[in-house]
């Protein structure tokens, strides 16, 4: 029996957190106590913000349902392991869809796992290797994880910097945002000694440190930090104004495209007009497009026009042999 109302309203809220109806009986059983007090514990866990429907009949039973804010969750240890490994794949890698939301709730689970459990968590990503798709440069999930709390504790970060040209830094920031362009994770942050905010290329830094120091944050130039890492890939690469039409609705066009390009405008139903300007090498430029699935010509530049013929080009002829070499 489940004396300690606490940990007996913990073990509840485990129950009810499995996607099933929970028998007021069973629940009784379970917990060691009596349907009055399971009542009672329903009661505190409704109190405490927690959604639990309750349904009549001869043995009513429980449900934990959706509600109009998120509570907090109960993990038993095999789940949370699941959990944390799936966030450190994904963080560690760039790939679109997973943005500094995920790394923040990295962030917060691994703060709080067990040692047991965080053991587990990094021998499991050891012995294991994720497949993806585009070419960003991995990442180490502690990395992200300590920028992450220091975003989100405003405390001030120091790390060694390697730029473009492979010269070394050491760096002490402000940082402000971590942002994903789908294929890397670049960190927005005001650099003390430079009296000035930058960008950091987050495959590029090591030995991140969080300094303990909190500071006020500053207001960023642009307002946003995807717009300020937008201006600084324009400043650092040449950049080019790209046109592409595409043979699709815009809003299917759009689903497939990174963030950071835009919107397409509509041109009729079936058909639609990207408008974008642009940093990326131009080969690698004319492999995104073709990725998107959609018939598409591109207006402007003539570089980039170029660039695609080539490698349609290229990938005729590695068809037709293929095609070639294929027994009868």
């Amino acid at each position: 029996m489940t004396t300690d109302t606490p940990a007996r309203l913990l073990t509840l809220l485990s129950l009810l957190q499995t996607p099933r109806e929970w028998p007021g009986g069973e629940l009784a059983d379970r917990l060691g106590v009596s349907r009055r007090t399971v009542r009672r514990d329903i009661d505190r866990l409704r109190e405490l913000g927690y959604p639990v429907q309750a349904t009549l009949g001869t043995d009513g039973g429980y449900r934990l349902v959706a509600g109009k804010a998120m509570p907090p969750l109960v993990l038993d240890d095999e789940e949370a392991v699941a959990i944390a490994v799936g966030l450190r794949a994904g963080a560690g890698h760039a790939l679109e869809g997973v943005d500094e939301a995920s790394v923040r709730a990295l962030a917060k689970l691994e703060q709080v796992l067990p040692g047991r459990l965080r053991h587990r968590v990094s021998t499991l990503q050891a012995a294991t290797t994720p497949l993806t798709s585009g070419d960003g440069a991995t990442i180490a999930p502690e990395t992200l994880i300590v920028m992450a709390s220091t975003v989100a504790g405003r405390e001030r970060l120091r790390f060694a910097y390697r730029a473009a040209d492979g010269t070394g830094s050491r760096r002490v920031t402000e940082p402000y945002r971590l942002v994903s362009t789908g294929r890397r994770w670049y960190l927005v942050a005001y650099d003390l000694d430079r009296a000035d905010w930058r960008t950091f290329r987050v495959d590029r830094v090591s030995d991140p440190f969080a300094t303990g120091a909190r500071f006020t944050p500053r207001e960023l130039p642009t307002g946003s930090a995807a717009e300020f890492l937008r201006r600084s890939m324009r400043r650092a690469h040449e950049s080019y104004d790209m046109t592409v039409t595409f043979a699709a609705p815009a809003e299917s066009v759009a689903s497939r495209l990174p963030a950071w390009l835009g919107p397409p405008e509509p041109l009729t139903d079936t058909s639609c007009r990207l408008r974008v300007t642009v940093s990326d090498a131009k080969e690698w430029m004319a492999v995104r497009l073709g990725m998107l699935g959609y018939d598409f010509t591109v207006q402007e530049p003539a570089e980039l026009v170029e660039a695609v013929r080539e490698l349609g080009a290229r990938l005729s002829r590695a068809a037709g042999e293929a095609t070639a070499s294929a027994p009868v």
